[in-house]
């Protein structure tokens, strides 16, 4: 698969003077929770209503979705208020019933791109459809297990194709329910730039309080758009009532985040340089978490030092390390002074946690 022009035709098709949003419930609950956040959207930005109507949960015993009852209830939605509809598809019976119900985009979610078994079914299910199909980034950071499942789409004939870059699983707690790995986006948009990229907030996140920034990031690294999960009454949503924002805080959302053409000669500048900056904050962002997890594995040196009453400063180690990150960075064309002022400052601040811990009762 090599990146073609011709990819982003059905997004340029539509014409948008704002980013592409994509919005609705995680789960579509009953015909009447459907109808009325469908209706609280009309008029807005939102080009495609969103509904899971089977959702692959963790565990058995959990909600999984009405099933196929609901497509009739997104029939709704299309017929009452003009809106595109879409919904997430994981085997070949999902593909049938959505095409027959005349669903407009299809999405295959993260589960179901990480086994490259599931994906051929589904490119076979899809074979030569006109339909959008969108492909969430699996579960674990694999940037080639996200392009196969792609390009087993492609290979069917699929031409109307983009992505959605949910964020990835991690064993580390952090902030976030699956960490961003924006770097692997940019890598994905640098391979392929004329292929649709959506960002979903949502699942990045985990809670409705961080969905504006994470989006706002995504705007800010050239997205294409957002898929956002809204729900009238999310704190009582039948599945991820966190991330749920109102149709009303997504409105606001939507004006805060437009981003408006300019018509000054500079426009392209000022886009290029934007998306630099977001990435050179994407990679600082990085840079600290990773300085904190060192700084913890110093903490845990002072501790085992301090049982064993060794000194805190180990010349030998300390020269061989200074050696290796020269030569190192001179591959990756850092000057060896600006290594050696940036290790020094690394060890005396990995020194200082050591003293901490060690004067401590």
């Amino acid at each position: 698969m090599e990146n073609k022009k011709e990819m982003r035709n059905w997004l340029n098709e539509m014409n948008l003077e704002h980013p592409l949003v994509i919005a609705g419930p995680c789960s579509a609950e009953t015909e009447e929770q459907v109808l009325k956040i469908a209706h609280e959207l009309k008029d807005t930005d939102v080009s495609y209503f969103r509904a899971g109507i089977w959702k692959p949960r963790t565990r058995p015993g959990m909600f999984e979705g009405v099933g196929a009852l609901g497509l009739n209830w997104l029939k709704k939605v299309k017929e009452e208020t003009g809106m595109k509809t879409c919904t997430e598809v994981a085997n070949a019976a999902h593909v049938k019933l959505a095409i027959e119900n005349d669903v407009d985009l299809l999405w295959i979610g993260a589960r179901s791109t990480v086994s490259p078994f599931i994906m051929q079914e589904l490119a076979d299910a899809l074979a030569g459809t006109d339909k959008i199909v969108l492909v969430k980034n699996p579960v674990n950071p694999d940037l080639a297990l996200w392009l196969g499942g792609i390009e087993r789409l492609y290979t069917a004939g699929i031409k109307n194709l983009g992505a959605i870059h949910r964020g990835f699983s991690t064993y580390e707690k952090t902030k976030y329910r699956n960490i961003p790995e924006w770097q692997l986006a940019i890598e994905f948009q640098n391979r392929f730039p004329d292929l649709p990229l959506i960002n979903d907030p949502s699942h990045i996140t985990g809670k409705r309080d961080m969905v504006f920034d994470v989006s706002q990031t995504a705007l800010d690294l050239n997205f294409d758009g957002l898929m956002i999960e809204t729900h009238f009454d999310p704190d009582n949503a039948w599945s991820d009532a966190a991330q749920q924002v109102t149709p009303k805080a997504l409105v606001q959302m939507m004006e805060d985040l437009k981003i408006r053409k300019q018509t000054d000669p500079e426009a392209e500048y000022n886009k290029e340089l934007t998306n630099l900056r977001a990435q050179i904050d994407v990679v600082d962002n990085q840079l600290i978490d990773l300085m904190g997890k060192r700084m913890q594995v110093a903490d845990g040196i002072g501790q085992l030092k301090k049982q064993k009453n060794v000194a805190v400063l180990q010349s030998k180690r300390w020269n061989e390390i200074l050696g290796k990150m020269v030569l190192q960075g001179d591959e990756k064309g850092l000057s060896e002074e600006f290594i050696l002022k940036l290790f020094k400052a690394v060890h005396q601040e990995s020194i200082n946690h050591q003293e901490k811990v060690i004067k401590s009762k």
